[in-house]
């Protein structure tokens, strides 16, 4: 198993974390609001044969944010990931992007297409693309209206009603822990300056169909029908290619890694 080493990278408005491990192709995975941490089990089984990079999003894990109220627009959060794929070398990089890193993928192969070879779009949450872009605001809309009256509680809630996803484990008959002051920060910035640019931004279709950058869209096989996959599938229909299914569901990649890390290598190949 391949060590870790971890870096800083100031930017404007923040200060990032990354990690680097392994050796070969570059290939950086990221998510939002999800941090490397996220990523350890792929990461680890990936290094054995890539250079696998990682990261903190500003504001979240260890990475710092000047103003805790600015938005995390894709369009930003991409910027960044430029920025620390110019520190490891530039690229062109393959790219996996998970959730709302699949979102920041998408707006990091339009905006520097020259930093990317293939980006692997898992999951975006990109409702505006679904056939019933309406309702799907909507429902995004009250989940951000829940935070805002009733808390990240309440929004949570709202949040796995939505999308589908099922409630994290509570242990059995163990005792609910209260939340680390660390979760209720992430929460509250993931709800108050996430969810709504991600979800509800716009893809650059022409750039991404007309670009150098290979897009795959790609969801989870256990996850038909729920939200993120449906608009996983609906990128694949506006880019008029197939969407690509992985091992699991919206987080296969850390319920089964290896199994995970075979398909990514095949898409990349």
């Amino acid at each position: 198993m391949s060590s870790s080493t971890s870096y800083t990278l100031d930017v404007p408005g923040a200060r990032l974390h990354y990690d680097v491990q392994g050796s070969g192709p570059l290939l950086m995975l990221i998510g939002h609001p999800m941090g490397a941490d996220g990523f350890a089990p792929i990461a680890s089984v990936l290094a054995d044969d890539h250079t696998i990079v990682t990261y903190d999003p500003r504001g979240f894990g260890r990475s710092t944010i000047d103003d805790r109220g600015q938005d995390a627009e894709p369009d930003l959060v991409a910027d960044d990931v430029r920025r620390v794929l110019d520190a490891v070398g530039g690229g062109p990089a393959d790219v996996f992007g998970s959730s709302g890193g699949a979102v920041t993928g998408l707006a990091l192969a339009a905006r520097f297409p020259g930093h990317v070879r293939t980006l692997v779009a898992h999951e975006p949450p990109v409702a505006l693309l679904l056939p019933d872009a309406d309702q799907a605001r909507a429902g995004v809309q009250e989940i951000y209206d829940a935070f805002r009256a009733e808390g990240i509680g309440a929004a949570w809630q709202k949040f796995f009603a939505f999308t589908g996803l099922g409630m994290p484990p509570q242990g059995g008959d163990a005792t609910p822990q209260p939340p680390t002051a660390e979760m209720v920060a992430t929460s509250e910035r993931f709800f108050g300056q996430g969810l709504l640019p991600i979800t509800l931004y716009e893809p650059d279709l022409d750039a991404l169909r007309s670009g150098p950058v290979h897009v795959v869209p790609a969801g989870g096989a256990t996850s038909k029908g729920q939200f993120a996959q449906r608009t996983a599938a609906a990128l694949a229909d506006r880019l008029g290619t197939s969407l690509i299914d992985f091992p699991g569901d919206h987080g296969g990649f850390v319920y089964h890694p290896k199994d995970f890390a075979t398909t990514l290598r095949g898409v990349l190949a």
